[in-house]
Order: structure tokens, then sequence, then C-alpha cells
């Protein structure tokens, strides 16, 4: 049996679109979960700075200037006012809103027993803590 030019063109086209179609239909099969990325904002907020007024009553009227105030000394608080979750103790934690001392304790034996947290999502697999707590907690968390 011979096969024509045209009828050979037909059937490598027909073979060519079937691997196309099982390769667009597999694509997802084994692909890895996407990666959320945090990115931190830069802009420094205002912060009101009371400047004395030189007129015959004392009186002090609050500035606002681009630089923020000195924060105090803590480690697990970020440039940018977030708690690392990797570097905070229970009482830093306790300070989150929905997070109280047994949260607080859980997320540290969790970061002692699994290492850091390498996205702030990942404070899901802590007992007690699920999407609701996490929606309130993502903006005042980071992990680094």
């Amino acid at each position: 049996m011979k096969i024509s030019k045209l009828e050979l063109i037909s059937l490598l086209l027909a073979a060519a679109f079937a691997a196309f179609a099982a390769g667009w239909f597999m694509r997802g099969a084994s692909s890895a979960q996407p990666v959320r990325v945090e990115t931190e904002n830069l802009l420094a907020q205002p912060t009101a700075v009371t400047v004395p007024v030189t007129s015959a009553q004392p009186s002090a009227v609050p500035v606002a200037t681009g630089t923020p105030a000195p924060e105090s000394e803590n480690p697990a608080a970020s440039p940018s006012g977030k708690i690392n979750l990797n570097t905070a103790t229970m009482e830093e934690l306790m300070t989150l809103p929905g997070i109280g001392e047994k949260r607080a304790a859980a997320i540290v034996a969790d970061r002692e027993a699994n290492g850091p947290f390498r996205v702030p999502e990942d404070l899901t697999r802590v007992d007690g803590i699920g999407e609701g707590i996490l929606g309130g907690l993502i903006d005042m968390v980071t992990v680094s």
C-alpha cells in the first residue's frame, strides 16, 4: 500500500496536533503551586514632631515630616515595622491580633520543630491558625 505525499503530510500534522493536545492537557499534572512574593512598602510614613512656637504663649504644634520616629530596639521587627516570624519572641507574637499565649507558643514550637518559615503563608501549618486568622495577620508579619 502506497501513501501519497498529501496523506503523509496529513498524518504528520494529525500526530503533531495529538502530541500538542496531550502536552496541553498534561501540563498542570506535575507543576508546583505558585509562590506568593512579598513586597515591602518602602515609603516612609510621616510622623508628628512637636516644634515650639516662638510667640508670647508657649505651645507646641505638631508638624509632619518625612522621617519616621526612632523605634525601640526590637530584633523581631523589620525596618518596615512588620514582625519577623522567624525571630519573634512569644511576647512579640502576642501583640498580633488573634494571637494569644497558646497560639504564640504553638508558633514558636512549630518554628523550632520544623525550621524557619519560608513565606508568611506557612503560618497555616501551625495548629489553630487557619486562613481567617492568617488574613488578619498577613500585612503585619514578614519572614527573613
